[in-house]
């Protein structure tokens, strides 16, 4: 079966972020296609990407993508709508104003989300935006807007499209820290104040030799707020060489990660980043020397790590789809 077809009866998605150039080579097609029952534009929807020169909007790597996932039933995902890193430089040597400034980013949340209002089912609306203390960070965003920022971002998102699940990503935020705990605070804070947030993203880039998280009681520290949880970025890398007991490591990790979402009802799905190690957004002997993180390796064959995660979703009590879809039609 397919890794979309098994989580499925779960009632949980399993996804993957996809690039539209990777679109052009037949095996990536094939199992973007079919293993993935979502989609995460890995970089298309970026501010650089989008609008990397001034009043110059590029929309045919996202529409791509778009379309691509409604060709295959699959959800899209978008990511993100603000985020301090991935900027033009227009934008960041502009010496705007802070008022200048909160006008261009109501006028980037609204454009990106109005053109893909009814596309997108979940946004990443503000990305990365706590410190390792806890505190927000001290980015181009909060020092023009203040830290309402966030707030802002998420209500700008909700009035243009009121049907979309709205998110913080964060990385970092995996078990009991400080880090975790500043998440925590941030998202009661929005939901005390009746601000439209719906769900918590968990990056989980993760390096080979690391304890897997125990990932379930923070996921369900969140889900006591009302939210829903999901693991957004999940790779596993390694240094090389490459060896079986490597890629064995690797896969009871996969497995691991897996296993701690199915153990809370509140998370809706697994999103992979990147469909295989030829395409992988850590290539090794470029910005690290870590690499082949992804499910399948450089020419596309499944890795002992996709039928980990096989294994783990197969093994597991079928839960039906009520519990995952019903936990999310609550939070309507």
């Amino acid at each position: 079966m397919t890794l979309r077809a098994l989580a499925a009866r779960h009632g949980l998605g399993f996804g993957a972020a996809l690039t539209d150039s990777g679109l052009t080579d037949p095996r990536y097609l094939a199992l973007a296609a079919t293993q993935f029952s979502s989609v995460t534009p890995e970089n298309a929807m970026k501010w650089d990407h989008v609008e990397r020169v001034r009043h110059t909007r590029t929309w045919d790597p996202a529409d791509a993508l778009a379309r691509f996932a409604a060709r295959h039933g699959q959800e899209l995902r978008g990511h993100p709508l603000v985020w301090h890193d991935q900027l033009p430089h227009w934008l960041t040597e502009g010496h705007f104003t802070p008022g200048e400034l909160a006008a261009l980013l109501h006028t980037h949340v609204t454009t990106l989300t109005r053109r893909y209002a009814g596309a997108v089912t979940a946004w990443d609306v503000v990305n990365e935006p706590v410190e390792e203390d806890g505190s927000l960070c001290r980015t181009l965003w909060r020092e023009a807007l203040g830290p309402d920022y966030i707030a802002q971002a998420l209500t700008w998102a909700h009035t243009v499209d009121p049907e979309a699940r709205l998110y913080l990503n964060e990385f970092g935020a995996l078990d009991e820290s400080p880090k975790t705990k500043g998440l925590h605070d941030l998202a009661a804070s929005l939901l005390d104040r009746g601000i439209p947030l719906h769900g918590i993203g968990f990056q989980c880039h993760l390096l080979l030799g690391q304890e897997a998280p125990a990932l379930a009681r923070t996921l369900n520290r969140f889900a006591e707020l009302g939210l829903e949880v999901a693991v957004t970025e999940l790779s596993v890398r390694m240094l090389p060489p490459v060896t079986p007991a490597k890629l064995a490591a690797q896969a009871a990790t996969y497995r691991a990660v897996v296993e701690e979402c199915l153990a809370v009802p509140a998370c809706t799905g697994l999103t992979v980043w990147g469909v295989g190690d030829a395409d992988s957004w850590v290539p090794q002997g470029s910005r690290s020397p870590y690499g082949t993180p992804t499910l399948y390796d450089g020419a596309y064959r499944p890795k002992p790590a996709r039928e980990a995660v096989a294994r783990a979703l197969a093994a597991a009590p079928d839960g039906g789809l009520g519990t995952r879809a019903g936990h999310t039609a609550e939070q309507r």
